[in-house]
């Protein structure tokens, strides 16, 4: 099948998927779409083991790498269109609490989720080496930002608690990329990293990510503040998504990182001096729909890739038993900074556990467990990834509306924003 053909069938089958859902269920598309995609995988394995029905959907799904689609196709557009609309403003008056979430709450959240990962293996009788659970937790601990950003969008938080979640989603995927690729390179057998080598890797990946993105951002203002052409306009910033994140992981700095900080650029000084009112309009909408669209794309390929996995009943366990082993070390990743931050402290431990719920994951996490297959004996850490995701998208999604206001009093989420500071 040809590239168009791929695409095309895609498509359809996605856009069948939302008819569906729009019409016939009525859950939030994104939801929708996963959940039906999922529904109809496990039909079909389970009904159509041995058929031309099967075996045409597992070719299909087979021509597809989903890891290589998403890390170097579509996730620097989504990241971009993301960062686009974030509130500079909130994120910068939680710097130093999303820097925090996003470095040290990652490698902790890696450890714990890991050695929980490691107890479940033994217990179900299919002991993993830990090493292969650490890889897990560090491919799982990174909240996913396609998915936060799409359910803060539909969920009532106060503006301050959106930042911590939006900007600690958007942040730390390097970090969690950075342990994961260490990990999985002892592994395979590589040299033992030192500590120093660690911190210099994350110094490059982290810090050149920052710099790439702050001079092609601010690089792009420059060429959208000499023109006044909406068209134009929109190119360059999808020359910044698309070729800006090419660029940076041809420089070996990470690129989600520089992608991030090239839209909140693009976002902070298109709304205020560099755009006419017809230009904001034309390019911000278009960034909504192009968002919008590949959100739904992603979600539907992550329900319909299950049915290339064929799952057996340890898988299935696994699945299940590594939802409480990542929420566990997720409270605690996060409950730690927070209960040491004085302003936060009051209500530190209902904020964790909303973070908590709100730290989705999604596509990001399925692209680093599916990228193991052929390296590692993989099947149990992609079904524990699945399951996460699953739980995520379903149930987490579903019901962080409810969750934050059972767990939030009235006045955090109705009253006066909360004071600045740097926590």
């Amino acid at each position: 099948m040809n590239l168009l053909a791929l695409v095309g069938t895609m498509i359809t089958l996605v856009s069948v998927l939302g008819y569906v859902n729009h019409r016939f269920i009525g859950l939030p598309d994104t939801t929708g779409i996963a959940a039906i995609g999922l529904v109809a995988s496990l039909l079909i394995g389970t009904l159509g083991q041995g058929t031309p029905v099967m075996d045409a959907a597992q070719a299909l799904f087979a021509g597809i790498d989903f890891a290589d689609l998403l890390l170097h196709g579509i996730l620097g557009l989504l990241l971009f269109a993301g960062a686009l609309h974030a509130s500079v403003a909130q994120i910068h008056q939680e710097r130093w609490l999303i820097l925090i979430l996003s470095t040290a709450s990652v490698l902790m959240s890696t450890c714990l989720a890991g050695l929980g990962f490691w107890a479940v293996t033994w217990l179900i009788g299919h002991p993993q080496p830990l090493l292969y659970c650490l890889i897990f937790g560090a491919l799982i601990s990174p909240t996913d930002p396609i998915a936060v950003l799409g359910i803060l969008r539909r969920v009532g938080v106060p503006p301050s608690l959106e930042a911590r979640i939006t900007g600690e989603s958007l942040f730390n995927d390097g970090t969690g990329v950075v342990i994961f690729l260490t990990l999985l390179s002892l592994a395979m057998g590589g040299p033992v990293p030192s500590a120093t080598d660690v911190a210099l890797l994350l110094v490059k990946e982290i810090g050149g990510g920052v710099l790439f993105g702050l001079a092609a951002g601010m690089a792009g203002v420059f060429l959208i503040r000499t023109i006044d052409s909406y068209a134009i306009e929109t190119l360059i910033t999808l020359a910044l998504a698309t070729g800006g994140y090419a660029a940076a992981e041809a420089l070996g700095v990470s690129a989600p990182i520089a992608v991030v900080l090239m839209g909140l650029i693009v976002g902070m000084r298109g709304r205020n001096d560099i755009m006419s009112a017809h230009t904001q309009t034309r390019l911000f909408g278009f960034w909504e729909v192009v968002d919008e669209l590949l959100n739904l794309m992603l979600f539907g390929l992550i329900g319909l890739e299950v049915i290339t996995l064929e799952p057996g009943p340890r898988e299935f366990i696994i699945a299940a038993l590594a939802v409480p082993v990542v929420l566990i070390a997720r409270y605690f990743s996060v409950a730690v900074p927070i209960l040491a931050t004085p302003r936060l402290r009051h209500y530190g431990g209902r904020v964790a556990l909303v973070m908590t719920w709100g730290g989705l994951r999604g596509g990001v996490s399925i692209a680093l467990a599916l990228s193991l297959s052929g390296r590692l004996e993989s099947e149990l850490l992609i079904a524990g990834t699945y399951g996460v995701v699953i739980f995520s998208i379903l149930i987490q999604a579903l019901t962080l509306k409810p969750v934050i206001r059972r767990a939030l009093p009235a006045a955090v989420l109705t009253g006066p924003p909360e004071p600045p500071g740097n926590g």
